[in-house]
């Protein structure tokens, strides 16, 4: 009969197989930004040494002198008690300097890691990244980010300070009385077997704390950015009872932990006041036969005082370790998700400098496209084409493809058949084109749907997509948007201030001001997903009519549910049956009745 594993064996048997293996992995990705600061934590771990030492050789100088005052050399207690000043008041600098040099790293960490990783986050495929829930995502950034930045010194230099202390104070205990030495170990085995006990709860513990506390950002986060829509639709108490109820599972989730805590802290107080116990008693005996003296008894005290806290530093660096490698396993995670291509960069960039000004083209060619969650696909051999100083315009059924088509277009989602190209001019320049990807988007401006507006001026939000753009610029751009008419009115002007989600502005102020955004950049390719739904329909007429009738080259696709809008448009597509095709006058004509 097959003997049945024991847990205790399974679990050993696990981190054999794989997860020691992670935890390497992890450490290692740790490393690569800490590593980028090894002389501070060199200094750092060479700090912690001296320090080590100078308490050391504190302790001899309290031995000698309450040796010298037991035995009543009266001619050397000065000189002794100036050295015991001088030795305090150089720890108390050093632990200082120590601490303040601790913060530097830690934040610089923080600080390379919550960059590196925003810049990874920015350019992450969207289709991968739109996975997870913004608050997830912030927890992620923030919190684990200072979780490795604050525990990264616990691990090698820490470990290299522990075992230094430990082993410098132990050869003192050697030299003077070795018996004392004994002592020094009656902790050490509980605190391996308690550590091999907890390790397992502790790795556990921290996955439940972190998708716990990323769920309760995501909840809040949600909640704050939609807080109109909850006093609509009279939601306040469903909403106050969940957030309780999520409270309750993360009070009850950290009780659990804190009695995790007490228990492990009361059997190490136990065992660390059994061991200091026995250590005193054994010095009395030692003092009373006389094999030691007094001040040599106190000094053992003192180290073996040392020599316990060192054993539960160095315990204490396995939860901290796991603590790290949890947190690290989190952020490579969304590091390691697959990042968009951008090495066509500069022929890109060469690309528009040449033809932005005759105008450029865009061409869908056969695509195929399919979400990686979804079981169908999306698009089918669909192809569209657009022209300099054209207004195209997508319609169809809500979620049959338009939107998905913008994003094709953008590159945020790649077609798994066909291709997208742009060129230069009209039909008779396709020889000098490039194949759409992140890159061409330096080309597009973009008008999504919703309130996109960010937090800053008027002009702040125009100079984010054009930097130069002078007040007369930004002004041009308004009236073209026909948002002119309601910003001279603002005693602040174009310097008036946008909230947040494009709070002071009604939902048709914040788009017409998101058209003049898309407008001021001048890029050759436009596409408004649903940008004049918020608009009534003489301004959407006009805001239309000023894109198509200025000089500007420009390249417009539109995606939209408004039959008035299809008058303006060169050439109307229809999504059907995944597909795009053109529809004639009399459709169009039908449309728009």
């Amino acid at each position: 009969m097959e003997k049945k594993e024991s847990k205790a064996a399974f679990f050993i048997r696990r981190i054999k197989e794989g997860r020691l293996k992670e935890m390497r992995l992890q450490i290692k990705w740790i490393f690569g930004y800490a590593g980028r600061f090894k002389f501070q934590m060199l200094f750092y771990t060479a700090l912690g040494m001296v320090e080590t030492v100078i308490s050391l050789l504190l302790g001899l100088v309290s031995k000698d002198l309450i040796d010298i005052i037991t035995g009543r050399k009266t001619g050397e207690i000065v000189r002794y008690f100036v050295l015991m000043i001088v030795f305090n008041v150089v720890t108390m600098l050093m632990s200082q300097l120590s601490t303040y040099l601790s913060m530097k790293i830690s934040m610089k960490v923080d600080a390379e890691i919550k960059a590196d990783l925003f810049s990874k986050i920015l350019v992450t495929r969207w289709e991968p990244l739109s996975k997870y829930h913004t608050g997830d995502l912030l927890t992620r950034w923030g919190s684990d980010s200072s979780q490795i930045s604050s525990g990264v010194l616990n691990f090698l230099p820490n470990l290299v300070i522990y075992i230094f202390r430990f082993i410098s104070a132990f050869a003192m205990i050697i030299y003077f009385d070795w018996t004392f030495a004994i002592f020094a170990f009656l902790s050490l085995p509980f605190s391996l077997l308690l550590s091999r006990t907890l390790m397992k709860r502790m790795i556990r513990n921290n996955e439940r704390s972190a998708a716990m506390g990323a769920k309760m950002s995501g909840f809040n986060q949600e909640i704050f950015a939609n807080i109109q829509t909850i006093k609509a639709f009279d939601l306040l108490r469903l909403y106050v009872q969940r957030l309780k109820s999520l409270q309750k599972e993360y009070i009850d989730m950290k009780l659990d932990f804190q009695k995790m805590s007490i228990w492990t802290s009361l059997i190490m107080s136990t065992v660390g006041l059994a061991v200091s116990y026995c250590s005193y008693g054994w010095g009395i005996y030692r003092v009373w036969s006389g094999a030691i003296t007094y001040g040599t008894m106190t000094m053992f005290l003192g180290l073996s005082g040392t020599l316990t806290g060192a054993l539960s530093n160095l315990t204490g660096i396995v939860p901290a370790v796991i603590n790290l490698t949890t947190s690290a396993g989190r952020l490579m995670d969304i590091a390691e998700m697959p990042k968009e291509d951008y090495s066509n960069e500069e022929e890109a960039k060469a690309f528009a400098s040449k033809y932005s000004k005759d105008g450029i083209s865009l061409e869908i060619r056969d695509v195929t496209y399919r979400y990686a969650t979804g079981e169908e696909n999306v698009f089918e051999n669909a192809s569209i084409e657009a022209h300099p100083h054209e207004a195209v315009a997508l319609v169809g059924p809500s979620g049959e493809g338009k939107t998905t088509m913008l994003r094709l277009l953008l590159s945020l989602v790649l077609c798994t058949e066909g291709e997208a190209v742009v060129y230069a001019g009209n039909t008779e320049h396709k020889d000098s084109s490039i194949m759409l990807d992140p890159s061409v988007r330096r080309m597009i401006s973009y008008v999504p749907q919703g309130n996109t507006m960010f937090t800053g001026t008027i002009a702040e939000n125009m100079r984010n997509v054009k930097p130069d753009a002078s007040d007369e610029e930004i002004v041009d751009a308004l009236k073209k948007a026909c948002a002119w008419e309601f910003v001279s009115k603002l005693s602040d002007g174009i310097n008036a201030p946008i909230m947040e989600r494009g709070g002071g502005f009604s939902e048709g102020q914040a788009q017409r001001l998101a058209i003049a955004r898309a407008i001021i950049r001048k890029s050759p390719i436009l596409l408004l997903d649903e940008a004049t739904s918020a608009l009534d329909i003489d301004t959407e007429k006009e805001v239309l009519k000023n894109i198509m009738e200025d000089t500007y080259p420009r390249t417009c696709i539109i995606t939209t549910h408004r039959p008035t809008v299809l008058k303006s448009c060169s050439r109307v597509y229809a999504i059907r049956n995944k597909k795009c095709e053109v529809l004639s006058d009399t459709e169009i004509a039908d449309l728009t009745k």
